[in-house]
């Protein structure tokens, strides 16, 4: 396929890039090309969302607003909640993918963009995917949904995937310096696409193809979601045998080779951890093959949360007290410290757990005024003495910068699941518990 013309206008920056789905991947992403140069169409079907940004707000942490503004008012990035892809040259795919009741893979999001999409592809254009999803997706769905506009992804148009990196919140780490993986459907593909990241991003990685590409996302959060069961898993057994888990890790990580350190907690939470695994397992179950560390895996950490509100009822049956009644309050709801995203949060989890033992249960968290469960709406509360004085256990859960020293101070009994109190000097330990 020639490629000559997108490649041409790649480089003078006069392609028009549309980016679906304005999260925390693709609105960071729109702000990199914008900031170079390139026309940017954003969608997202969250009006919310798209109001927000017409209003120069960002909500998006690695995004700020002063950032936003200018983007905008020189029309570099527009934004819609419909599809506007008449005039679009190049468009990138970066909506979610959860999972369904049953967790399993949840690709609605992408098949409907992918529709809107194959309404106006035209010839020469470049479609890349983001979201990330089992192997296969790119070349054994997209490409087909695609080719019913009548074109054809060999001769007509260009296919790839390059997963997104995204730690939302990381101070060294953000779009632009993350190497960013790409793998084309053809020879290609891969190059017209590494020839487009290579305008924002320090460092592209092309490989062999989109199934590459897609297995490499799933492979690194599957490591990292195996090795923090283990981590879990571990814990448990330190804490059963009197040993500090913390001080195990702490111990092993001197080692200078063949061990890389991984933290037990609550559970885990975010988009990609709970999620990306169950997307590989389902492929290899399609293919006859039982993911036995990644179901295992699973299992252990979909149970910290449980065993979180058992620890709790331990340390209380030592102050000769019990669940049900007491006053429980969970200290950041975050998946993350210092972020303002609950999506798989094991805090959501352990609140429901807790109201269902009848536990007067609570919250603070500076980066969510409030959340709601069922039918009932919880408001972050303050920490001041009062509050913490009033409580019969206090569980850190999200870890988030905080005096902590003035926590521990006013509180009576505490539940440290991410051994942030570590770094307290004169603490009382007869008040304070590790996971």
């Amino acid at each position: 396929m020639k490629s000559l013309e997108i490649k041409q206008k790649i480089l003078r920056k006069e392609a028009v890039i549309a980016i679906i789905g304005l999260g925390y991947v693709g609105l960071p992403l729109a702000v990199e090309f914008a900031q170079k140069g390139f026309r940017v169409i954003g969608i997202d079907t969250n009006e919310q969302k798209i109001k927000k940004i017409k209003q120069g707000i960002s909500y998006v942490l690695d995004i700020s607003s002063a950032t936003l503004k200018p983007l905008l008012k020189k029309g570099l990035l527009k934004c819609y909640s419909d599809y506007r892809l008449e005039k679009i040259d190049i468009t990138i795919i970066a909506v979610p993918t959860p999972l369904s009741k049953s967790r399993e893979p949840d690709i609605s999001f992408i098949l409907k963009a992918v529709r809107e999409i194959s309404r106006y592809i035209k010839k020469g254009g470049l479609v890349i995917l983001e979201s990330t999803t089992y192997p296969s997706t790119t070349r054994g769905i997209i490409l087909p949904l695609l080719e019913k506009s009548g074109l054809k992804g060999d001769k007509d148009f260009l296919l790839a995937f390059s997963p997104e990196r995204v730690d939302p919140g990381n101070k060294k780490y953000k779009t632009k310096n993350i190497p960013k993986i790409v793998g084309g459907v053809n020879k290609e593909s891969t190059k017209i696409a590494e020839l487009l990241y290579k305008q924002i991003i320090t460092k592209v990685v092309p490989v062999s193809s989109s199934e590459v590409a897609e297995m490499t996302k799933i492979w690194e959060n599957t490591f990292r979601a195996v090795n923090i069961g283990l981590a879990n898993e571990m814990a448990r057994i330190c804490n059963k045998l009197a040993i500090d888990v913390w001080e195990v890790i702490a111990a092993a990580k001197t080692k200078p080779f063949g061990f890389l350190p991984f933290y037990p907690g609550p559970g885990i939470g975010g988009h990609c951890l709970p999620v990306d695994p169950l997307y590989l397992s389902y492929k290899a179950k399609l293919e006859g093959i039982e993911t036995r560390f990644i179901r295992l895996a699973d299992e252990i950490n979909l149970a910290m949360p449980v065993y979180t509100i058992e620890r709790v009822k331990e340390i209380l049956k030592k102050r000769k007290k019990t669940l049900r009644g007491s006053k429980i309050s969970i200290l950041g709801i975050t998946y993350k410290k210092d972020i303002a995203d609950i999506r798989e949060s094991p805090a959501i989890e352990i609140i429901k757990i807790l109201a269902k033992k009848k536990a007067q249960v609570s919250y603070s968290d500076p980066f969510i005024k409030e959340i709601k469960l069922g039918n009932k709406i919880l408001v972050s509360r303050s920490l001041d003495k009062k509050f913490l004085s009033q409580q019969d256990c206090l569980i850190i859960v999200s870890g988030h910068s905080l005096d902590y020293n003035f926590v521990v101070r006013n509180s009576s009994c505490i539940l440290d699941t991410r051994n942030v109190l570590s770094g307290v000097k004169g603490i009382d330990r007869e008040k304070v518990e590790r996971l």
